[in-house]
């Protein structure tokens, strides 16, 4: 992935430009303050598809926490509940 590293004075002067850029690339910008990194400024559609990223990663971390403390259900215990579930609603 291609990051461009600039100024926050040289973002403000072509604000739009950038935007424009950054949405056809999907390539991220880090903007620096002082000479340090201060901000990135990326396309919604990239940090959507980031953020969802990151909540899957926590459910693995999570199922795989289950796993570990043996909070499980077998597959058929799972299916029979909701079959019966299913069938109340029906009823």
């Amino acid at each position: 992935m291609a990051t461009s590293v600039i100024s926050l004075s040289e973002f403000k002067a072509r604000a739009s430009q950038f935007l424009e850029e950054i949405s056809a690339s999907q390539h991220p910008i880090v903007i620096t303050q002082n000479g340090s990194a201060a901000a990135v400024v990326q396309d919604y559609e990239s940090y959507q598809r980031m953020q969802d990223s990151v909540a899957l990663l926590r459910l693995m971390v999570q199922g795989e926490a289950d796993i570990k403390e043996g909070r499980l259900t077998p597959q058929r215990e799972v299916f029979s509940s909701l079959r019966k579930r299913l069938k109340g609603r029906d009823g």
